[in-house]
């Protein structure tokens, strides 16, 4: 019998997905800065890659090698940021093969290279708007390479928003233009212009475990 499917068979239905999910979330976690492949991920935890990458998928919301991208980030941003680390040495400490693998994650998810974010976005123009939206006044940000930045305020509550999102690019040179944030809202809340090609990135900000919920 293979040996992977005989591990599949292991993991039993009740609560099996649920621990599926926190042995990959924990293991990415864990060891983010040896980058694993899906395909090591489900070597270690004894399933097969294809049935890793749906279950996760369906109970995450997100595919492993996107949640790995997300706690990479996310370490990254505290050693750039916050630890003031050069770029060379982050990639490095990130298992990152070098800076250039750091500056595609960071314009891909951050809309802005990691050099821009390490000086809090100086010199960085970013329009932002505010937009009716299914949850309320959605708080829409954008550089000229797309979207950094999405939250959601009630009544009254748009400003606080802005300014708890501003605080991540204290840099940055900031100008309300709805005409730029409008076809962002668009694409977000238009099924209709939903494309799996040109996906809209969303960042999860904050602790692992916050990622993770």
């Amino acid at each position: 019998m293979n040996m992977t499917a005989q591990l599949d068979r292991d993991i039993t239905p009740d609560g099996g997905d649920y621990d599926l999910v926190r042995r990959t979330i924990e293991r990415i976690s864990l060891d983010y800065r040896a980058q694993p492949s899906l395909e090591e991920i489900a070597a270690d935890i004894g399933v097969a890659p294809g049935r890793l990458q749906k279950t996760f998928s369906r109970w995450a919301g997100l595919t492993p090698k996107a949640f790995l991208q997300a706690v990479t980030l996310d370490h990254a941003r505290r050693l750039i940021g916050h630890e003031g680390l050069p770029l060379l040495d982050a990639s490095y400490e990130l298992g990152l093969s070098g800076p250039g693998r750091l500056h595609d994650l960071f314009v891909t998810h951050e809309a802005m290279s990691p050099g821009d974010f390490k000086t809090g976005g100086s010199g960085v123009r970013i329009s932002y708007g505010f937009h009716p939206s299914p949850f309320g006044t959605a708080v829409i940000m954008a550089t000229e390479r797309g979207l950094c930045g999405l939250a959601f305020a009630d009544a009254g509550e748009e400003q606080a928003a802005l300014e708890d999102m501003t605080r991540r690019w204290p840099g940055a040179r900031l100008t309300q233009d709805q005409a730029v944030t409008a076809p962002y809202v668009e694409r977000i809340f238009s099924p209709g212009q939903w494309r799996a090609d040109q996906p809209l990135r969303i960042v999860m900000i904050g602790t692992d475990f916050q990622v993770r919920v």
